[in-house]
């Protein structure tokens, strides 16, 4: 695509976040002019309706946001790593383990705390056991760190369903809640948008070498790039994105799928621009879907996760279709 029209459809993606958080700050039980929204951001707002915005909309809003942001982020990088379109965030079972260690520690009635420490101390015990087991004597390829992860997904999942099975019947409803995805109780957005925009700094020098990495690892070591060193800091770096991601608001699917493979038709695969704009598109799909999923049956509110899903599974399955179109 040439440069000239990557710069305003990368101004639109930045409006369109801005314009998500702007909506989810806005719609509600107790729904608020724009007028009201902007008063309750600004020092000094202190009806009823400000704090509700302050208090309980606006971290919301960004943990959507950050948490869409960092899943699109992980699922191009993971993408590149495993030179494999259906590569997604989970597929190496890093929210197996964020759910074994969340689950558990809901399961003995620890704190909002406990449970994010434990989900994160999941998440980077199954990234440690998959790496270790992946990595073995130095013959690290794509198929063995993609069986190894499948195989401790399972073992997690196994243990999540015995998890389940044993839970006292008041606790099953909110662990239920935590594996498909819940921005509710995300008081604390500011670490995961910090995260967020320090993986992209630290991944943008090298979006070169993700480039020449995606057409072949020959190609890129022809070319003098490090694929041993490279390839490991994908994986640590998507699998930290990940945790923060499922630490904060639960297992939330196909964002990290279907975002990367969107922003990729429209704006082709060059890394230094897929990158970037699949974190603003990503966090702005997840704030819609938030907004959409507490105001859709309100009072009730429905899981994020069932929303991405509904959202996710048509959207691949025509990308699907369009792709073997094209393949005839």
């Amino acid at each position: 695509m040439p440069r000239r029209r990557l710069a305003p459809l990368i101004a639109l993606l930045m409006a369109g976040a801005l314009c998500s958080i702007a909506l989810a700050l806005k719609a509600g039980d107790i729904s608020a002019g724009w007028g009201q929204v902007w008063v309750a951001l600004l020092p000094g707002g202190d009806s009823a309706l400000s704090a509700i915005i302050r208090e309980l909309r606006l971290p919301r809003a960004l943990a959507a946001f950050a948490c869409g942001g960092l899943l699109a982020t992980a699922g191009a990088l993971m993408q590149v790593l495993l030179r494999n379109p259906l590569a997604d965030p989970y597929i190496l079972g890093i929210s197996g383990g964020a759910a074994v260690g969340a689950l558990g520690a809901i399961t003995l009635g620890a704190a909002t705390f406990w449970i994010d420490a434990s989900a994160f101390a999941g998440a980077l015990a199954a990234m440690l056991v998959v790496f270790g087991l992946a990595h073995g004597d130095g013959s690290w390829t794509q198929t063995r760190l993609l069986l190894t992860g499948v195989i401790v997904a399972a073992g997690c999942g196994a243990a999540v369903s015995l998890m389940l099975a044993l839970a006292p019947d008041t606790r099953v409803m909110s662990m239920l809640f935590w594996m498909m995805g819940d921005a509710s109780a995300a008081a604390r957005p500011w670490p995961a948008l910090v995260v967020l925009a320090l993986a992209l700094v630290a991944v943008m020098p090298f979006a070169r070498d993700l480039n020449v990495l995606a057409r072949g690892e020959l190609s890129a070591r022809a070319l003098g790039v490090r694929v041993g060193h490279l390839r490991v800091a994908l994986y640590v770096l998507a699998s930290l994105l990940t945790a923060t991601s499922v630490t904060l608001v639960g297992s939330v699917g196909f964002v990290g799928l279907v975002v990367p493979h969107l922003v990729r038709l429209v704006l082709g695969n060059d890394q230094r621009v897929l990158i970037p704009a699949a974190a603003l598109a990503g966090g702005t799909l997840l704030t819609l879907a938030d907004t959409a999923a507490r105001t859709v049956i309100a009072p009730q509110q429905l899981p994020v996760g069932v929303l991405t899903a509904l959202i996710g599974v048509p959207v691949f399955l025509f990308l699907l279709s369009r792709g073997s179109r094209i393949s005839r």
